[in-house]
């Protein structure tokens, strides 16, 4: 249970730059009354704030600052809970936000909106909606529980019944579960991936044994081709071997005429250089009779047998010319023959070592790619390094599959609890458990109310109400004044429960002028009434309109009033409280 005790304001909305205090556990039933804009609301918006930082009006909450003071605004709280005691200070102008356990300042390293958050679901266990639901009620802002949408219903229940928890649970539950299918989804699409590469990866060793595979056979084939033409280049060969052995043999059978030639030549020149000087000596003594050097005379005789034996040499010169020249003739062609079978030879001679540079080229080439085909039959490198790099592909595929089944395994796990946290499931079952409670005192606090209805909520918090002759009606079929009783009694109910659960459980309730519109004098008697079923270790306080209805009907009265455009708090005899 909270135990709220003292709250204390100052710089806050009306009130001035000293401390109001009010003690929120030393009267059963307090009275707040002033006239309007006298500040006796202020408690309201002072425990909102001190607790949620945020206003209970309908304001922002830079607002709450007084603007005539315009900064130092700060609000302190006191409540306990079991055996802890603890102090809140929160302010703006400067920002104020200090937590105190039994004395103790807590750490302040995280941010206001974590430690903030941190207080509501750990320390108070509460939050705004309900505490504006069954704590602090005021006119401005109250919804009554009927007027609420289902989903508001259900979240003022979860809260009484202390069962938020598995809202929470569920929430978080449901961030896990998406996280869980992105998570299979993300490992899906990784495995996709992967069987993708071994899929490419198998093709291409395949590939590559195919490829291997496929120029051994290329190159066998080469092979047996550069063979084919060695072979036919050898064969050339031969032939043209055979072809010089015979023009060497035929070359061989002519006689070197290149000497006889030159003898030939010789003889050539010294007949015609006889038959020209013969020729001369006969032009001589034809045309002279007497001996130019001796000048004796030359007979006719001398003559005649000189000229007669040099014309007899001169036919036989001329003859033997006529012989060399034919020999010359001959011999010639003999040359030529022998020329031209000489570079005939030669010729072949070319090709033999044309031939022979090619079937060398060629063997070196059989054995270039007798040693590719030897390296592709030894050298398994590539592929062995292939498979290898796909074995790693496979097994990272199978840490995929083993990760993916136990993320299915988890995702199973998370939509059973999902489950049963939804609204239908434990937390259906624990409502269940509580509505007869709930609706038998929500009839009693109506019957203390002398309102005579059977008023039953369902599971889903839809109303039945059964009246007079056990028609039913809805919430909105009654008047003002029948449905504030309603709300009262469902409010006290709300708060019986919670003190029952432990749950939203605190020593105090203010009601802000809720009822003041509605309640006549029988409807202010009974409200009385029911405020002394609920006043039993509690604090009420009730800020109305109404004093000289209520004033004697309670046990403190606190009259709020402004003093130099200051609010400040009075007890009907005058003094502060």
């Amino acid at each position: 249970m909270i135990e709220f005790k003292t709250i204390k304001w100052r710089n806050f909305l009306s009130t001035g730059n000293n401390f109001t205090e009010v003690n929120l556990n030393t009267h059963n039933k307090t009275l707040i009354v002033g006239e309007n804009g006298a500040g006796k609301s202020t408690i309201l918006d002072a425990l909102c704030f001190s607790l949620f930082n945020k206003p209970f009006r309908k304001i922002n909450k830079p607002q709450l600052v007084n603007a005539i003071n315009l900064g130092d605004c700060l609000v302190e709280i006191e409540f306990s809970i079991g055996k802890i005691n603890w102090k809140i200070k929160r302010g703006m102008k400067p920002t104020i936000f200090e937590i105190y356990k039994n004395g103790n300042q807590l750490d302040q390293t995280a941010s206001s909106a974590d430690q903030q958050k941190w207080f509501e679901q750990n320390v108070l266990k509460l939050n705004y909606k309900s505490f504006t639901q069954i704590v602090v009620l005021g006119s401005s802002t109250f919804i009554p529980f009927m007027q609420l949408p289902a989903a508001g219903r259900r979240e003022v229940i979860e809260d009484i019944l202390d069962i938020r928890i598995f809202s929470t649970m569920n929430t978080i539950l449901k961030d896990r579960v998406r996280e869980s299918k992105e998570a299979i989804t993300e490992i899906d699409y990784s495995i996709s991936i992967l069987k993708n590469k071994i899929d490419v990866q198998k093709q291409f060793i395949q590939d590559l044994k195919k490829q291997s595979e496929d120029n051994v056979v290329l190159w066998d084939d080469e092979i047996i081709k550069i063979k084919e033409e060695i072979e036919f280049n050898q064969k050339e060969l031969e032939k043209f071997m055979s072809s010089i052995e015979e023009m060497t043999k035929q070359m061989n059978s002519y006689e070197n005429p290149q000497t006889q030639l030159t003898r030939l030549n010789e003889f050539n020149i010294k007949f015609k250089s006889k038959i020209k000087t013969l020729q001369k000596e006969i032009n001589f003594l034809t045309s002279n009779d007497v001996c130019p050097t001796c000048n004796q005379d030359i007979t006719e005789e001398f003559k005649k047998l000189n000229i007669d034996g040099n014309n007899t040499t001169i036919d036989k010169l001329m003859d033997a010319l006529t012989d060399i020249d034919s020999k010359e003739k001959n011999l010639t062609q003999t040359l030529n023959s022998r020329n031209t079978i000489q570079k005939n030879i030669t010729q072949h001679q070319n090709k033999i070592n044309n031939c022979l540079s090619t079937i060398k080229w060629k063997e070196n080439k059989i054995k270039e790619t007798q040693q590719k085909i030897q390296s592709i039959k030894d050298n398994t490198d590539n592929t062995d390094r292939e498979l290898q790099k796909m074995k790693v592909l496979i097994k990272q595929g199978m840490g995929h599959e083993l990760q993916r089944k136990e993320l299915s395994k988890k995702s199973t796990e998370l939509k059973i609890i999902s489950n049963i946290l939804k609204d239908g499931g434990v937390k259906s079952t624990i409502i269940r458990k509580y509505l007869p409670v709930m609706n038998t005192l929500i009839n009693k606090n109506l019957q203390e109310l002398e309102f005579y209805i059977n008023f039953n909520l369902d599971d889903t918090f839809n109303e039945t109400i059964k009246s007079r002759h056990r028609d039913e009606f809805s919430y909105a079929s009654f008047s003002e004044g029948e449905k504030m009783r309603i709300d009262l009694a469902l409010l006290f109910t709300w708060r019986e429960v919670a003190k029952l659960k432990n749950s939203v459980n605190t020593n105090i309730l203010i009601l802000d002028e809720i009822f003041d519109s509605s309640l006549d004098s029988n409807g202010t008697t009974d409200f009385i009434n029911i405020l002394r079923t609920v006043t039993d270790g509690n604090n009420v306080f009730v800020i109305s309109h109404k004093e000289d209805m209520l004033h004697d009907k309670f046990d403190n009265v606190i009259q709020f009033k402004k003093v130099k455009n200051f609010s400040k708090p009075f007890q009907t005899n005058g003094t502060t409280p």
